[in-house]
């Protein structure tokens, strides 16, 4: 920082894995830890599930306007994952960034590769679920999607995690408090290094 003020850098942080390992908890947990932490909210092409609210969950589109923005230049990253369009908008970002905030990404692996492509001091941390049973254990307790969509999810899953050693850091999401721990001490370090 070049303003005098004594505060810490702004950060991007990527957190990721498959559909089911618990990204959502995990980011609410690390948000509720951080005083300057916030997440960005993603574009998506999907429907809403039960007690989702557009601007707060997701900006709910069609895919005319996905693809206008992504035209646009108006995404940082996108991804098609289960059928849908999925994609984070820049500006928000750049600007939450530049004003020392923890960005928090909530994203697909491949959307999290395009970010650290055009974005090389992000953080990138994957999450691992304990095994794929319990992955799956996890998607049918949902109670959302049909078998085919939770055979879609467990087949990209396993993929991703073979793929997830471009990640600067894996965490496996056991014991939420221990992974929370570890998450924050990643991004503690990140930010330190930033300065």
């Amino acid at each position: 920082m070049t303003d005098g003020v004594d505060r810490p850098c702004g950060l991007l942080v990527v957190i990721a894995g498959p559909s089911g390992v618990g990204k959502g908890t995990v980011h609410r947990h690390v948000r509720a830890a951080l005083d300057d932490a916030v997440l960005s909210v993603s574009v998506t092409t999907r429907a809403p599930r039960p007690g989702e609210r557009d601007g707060v969950d997701y900006h709910f589109v069609d895919p005319e306007r996905f693809e206008a923005m992504a035209a646009a230049g108006d995404l940082l990253e996108g991804a098609r994952y289960a059928g849908n369009l999925y994609g984070t908008p820049l500006a928000p970002v750049v600007a939450a960034v530049a004003q020392g905030a923890v960005v928090l990404l909530d994203i697909e692996v491949q959307g999290a590769v395009q970010v650290k492509e055009r974005v090389p001091d992000a953080l990138l941390v994957f999450l691992l679920p304990p095994s794929c049973e319990e992955l799956e254990a996890r998607l049918r307790g949902r109670g959302t999607e049909d078998d085919a969509t939770i055979a879609r999810r467990l087949d990209v899953a396993r993929q991703e995690v073979a793929s997830s050693e471009v990640f600067d850091v894996r965490v496996v999401n056991d014991d939420l408090a221990t992974c929370v721990a570890e998450v924050l001490t990643h991004i503690a370090a990140a930010r330190r290094v930033g300065r």
